[in-house]
């Protein structure tokens, strides 16, 4: 995700990260611990993310942060069952349409309307080239708004 927001961020684009607890409890340290936690043990290797990095919240359940039920009620579920074992899934109650697991990803367009979604394990390369057809998309609708 690094490498992807520093290719686009020119182009106004940016990537937001939003730790969770929810899946296998992976991420059980306090918001001051996340940096270091992804610095030293996962995914380590001295990694810091280029990108803003929120708090630690939920992103499913009756405790889902408000971003999430939007974003989630924007854009259609990335599968219709939980591929991970549900005693591995930390909120209640399960619904077709939550996160699977960390890493799911949205787009959300200029307009602030969230317009494509992926399941976690997507290839950040399938990501990227999804994000730059919708990129010329929205080049070629500006430039014949602009001839018209």
């Amino acid at each position: 995700l690094n490498a992807l927001h520093e290719e686009m961020k020119d182009y106004g684009f940016t990537i937001l990260g939003f730790p969770s607890n929810q899946f296998g409890k992976q991420e059980p340290g306090e918001n001051h611990e996340i940096l270091a936690t992804l610095k030293h043990v996962r995914p380590g290797n001295g990694f810091v993310p280029n990108f803003l990095l929120f708090q630690r919240g939920d992103v499913n359940g009756d405790t889902e942060q408000g971003v999430y039920t939007f974003l989630k009620n924007s854009c259609p579920p990335v599968g219709d069952s939980f591929e991970n074992p549900t005693n591995r899934l930390f909120w209640e109650p399960l619904k077709i349409n939550d996160i699977k697991w960390n890493f799911e990803k949205f787009l959300v367009g200029p307009d602030g309307k969230p317009v494509m979604r992926w399941f976690p394990r997507v290839p950040v390369s399938e990501v990227r080239e999804d994000i730059l057809k919708y990129f010329r998309q929205l080049f070629s609708q500006s430039t014949q708004q602009n001839i018209d």
